[in-house]
């Protein structure tokens, strides 16, 4: 149970921000948002025989949403790419990198005061790269895929928000070997973030 310093203390920022519970986007407006994500992958596969997987990962990314109306927006996600190891049967057999920019078109309810909760879809693309596998192994290199998102922007200001936000996306690729497909590594993971947004 949060403590009674703690509920005191979001009370009175409550408050103290009449303001920002009055705001509400507008058509033309531009979030930019950085945020904290954890990466946490399904590691489904239909490799028979083998089990493969990829780790977990906290990184940053950044993300700007382009405010079509009060309640339509277009978002774009993007990060550098990130590094992976590879596991088969538990054990390490490589390493590769995935870049995996994410456009969303996100509907946002505007009768919260300063809670501007969301929810979206669109498509992820997801490029691997800097692929390290046991000598004879290789995977498709691109993979399309669609992403849901929930999330929730607090307004702190006229300019400054809270984000928290969590998305399921889908991230595939075929493992091959001597160019014979073995199989499909389903990556499809939880993405959790929470970060900071500023608005132009």
């Amino acid at each position: 149970m949060p403590s009674k310093k703690v509920l005191l203390a979001l009370t009175l920022a409550a408050a103290a921000m009449p303001a920002a519970q009055a705001q509400s986007f507008k058509a033309g407006d531009l979030l930019a948002r950085a945020r904290l994500v954890n990466l946490d992958p399904a590691n489904k596969d239909t490799v028979p025989g083998l089990a493969v997987t990829v780790n977990s990962k906290v990184f940053p990314e950044v993300d700007f949403s382009y405010f079509l109306s009060p309640n339509l927006a277009a978002e774009l996600i993007l990060t550098y790419p990130q590094k992976h190891n590879v596991y088969g049967d538990g054990a390490k057999i490589g390493t590769l990198k995935h870049l995996p920019p994410t456009l969303s078109l996100q509907y946002h309810l505007t009768d919260f005061g300063a809670f501007k909760p969301y929810v979206g879809a669109g498509l992820n693309y997801t490029h691997f790269m800097s692929v390290d596998l046991p000598a004879g192994l290789s995977i498709d290199k691109n993979s399309f895929g669609l992403s849901l998102q929930a999330g929730l922007d607090y307004l702190i200001d006229k300019t400054w928000s809270v984000n928290v936000d969590v998305k399921k996306v889908q991230i595939a690729t075929d493992l091959k070997s001597a160019g014979s497909k073995l199989g499909t590594i389903k990556v499809d993971p939880v993405v959790f973030g929470i970060g900071l947004g500023y608005k132009f």
